[in-house]
């Protein structure tokens, strides 16, 4: 009975912090829609959102009212269960990426330590390489079953994008995983707070890695999918309503679950910097020491989400080929380059 009370406390707790982890991943999404358009309309001296609610803050409640209440079309040409399936697999592939990365240390509640995070897994970097994989799947399902070929040409340049730059972020990270000697984001975490941030050995890998990632998110410069000169709209150009929505508000989940995985490889995550929290835990206690690391990952999550809008609105956009050159030509040497010198080091420092 004891061990079926520890297991049914253990699934409600995971229960309840995988609802929380999703209620603050979709809030963050929505209110990143109404801060790109703010920070738009600041570098561009202009007021951007500021009728629906005190300072437009109700914008994104008003824009999601309209996905909700807009016509609901489906192509008769299209493949209807591929062209459902599509939106659904990206926002779900957005999400899955959160069970492993760990927002904080661990919180003592009725007794218990309730760890904050999903699932630590020991093979975490593998996990999230392997969900990221699977978010060309609804790229590729959405343009196809459209039956459209601007949407099927969109498509495919998702996909050989996708696919491209994630070879050189495999590369970038394989340096790291020589530094760290764990797959685990927790480990990893933890040799940060001990020795110090990961940027600090790894500034050419983190390079490479955001570069990968603003590609892997189809954000400018890297938005070829939705190029509107070309496409029309792009892959999801047959969608409306919420569908559409889907697709639009997985592209802000992706920004804000990708500057959580940069901050915990690389800016040590929930670690508090130039704090000693063994220290400030028997000051303040362990639960508010934790609390503030939550705080501080979130402050970095903050500070690459404006980066991702920052870029957007200062960077053009690449032609085709120059992205894949980039790609192909230029990220994957210097991630093999990295990769190499990273080893040499490490085996001299061994001697």
């Amino acid at each position: 009975m004891d061990l079926m009370a520890i297991n049914l406390a253990y699934g409600i707790e995971k229960l309840l912090l995988i609802g929380g982890i999703i209620t603050v991943s979709l809030i963050v999404a929505m209110y990143t829609t109404y801060a790109e358009r703010k920070v738009a309309a600041w570098m561009q001296d202009r007021r951007g959102p500021n009728r629906a609610g005190p300072f437009g803050l109700l914008q994104p409640a008003a824009d999601g009212l309209k996905l909700f209440f807009k016509e609901e079309i489906i192509p008769l040409t299209s493949n209807k269960t591929l062209f459902v399936l599509g939106p659904a697999l990206a926002m779900v592939t957005a999400m899955l990426t959160s069970a492993v990365i760990p927002w904080g240390s661990s919180l003592h509640i009725f007794g218990r330590d309730v760890s904050l995070q999903i699932a630590d897994v020991n093979i975490g970097i593998l996990y999230v390489f392997g969900v990221v994989s699977m978010g060309v799947y609804g790229i590729m399902i959405g343009g196809w079953s459209s039956n459209n070929k601007f949407s099927l040409i969109a498509a495919v340049r998702g996909a050989s994008q996708i696919i491209s730059y994630e070879l050189a972020m495999g590369l970038s990270l394989i340096a790291l995983l020589m530094m760290t000697g764990s797959l685990s984001l927790k480990t990893i975490v933890q040799q940060q707070m001990e020795g110090g941030w990961n940027i600090i050995y790894q500034p050419l890998g983190f390079l490479i890695f955001l570069i990968c990632v603003f590609a892997e998110c189809n954000r400018t410069p890297f938005d070829l999918p939705e190029a509107e000169n070309e496409l029309n709209f792009g892959y999801h150009q047959e969608y409306s309503s919420m569908k559409l929505g889907l697709y639009l508000f997985s592209e802000y989940v992706n920004m804000f679950i990708s500057s959580a995985v940069v901050s915990t490889l690389f800016f040590g995550g929930y670690d508090i910097p130039f704090v000693d929290e063994a220290a400030l835990s028997l000051s303040l206690g362990a639960n508010t020491v934790a609390l503030l690391g939550f705080g501080a990952l979130f402050a970095k999550i903050l500070f690459f989400l404006f980066l991702f809008i920052w870029v957007r609105w200062t960077i053009p956009r690449f032609r085709y080929d120059q992205l894949m050159d980039l790609g192909w030509k230029k990220l994957i040497p210097l991630a093999l380059a990295n990769m190499l010198i990273t080893a040499v080091v490490i085996l001299w420092l061994n001697k």
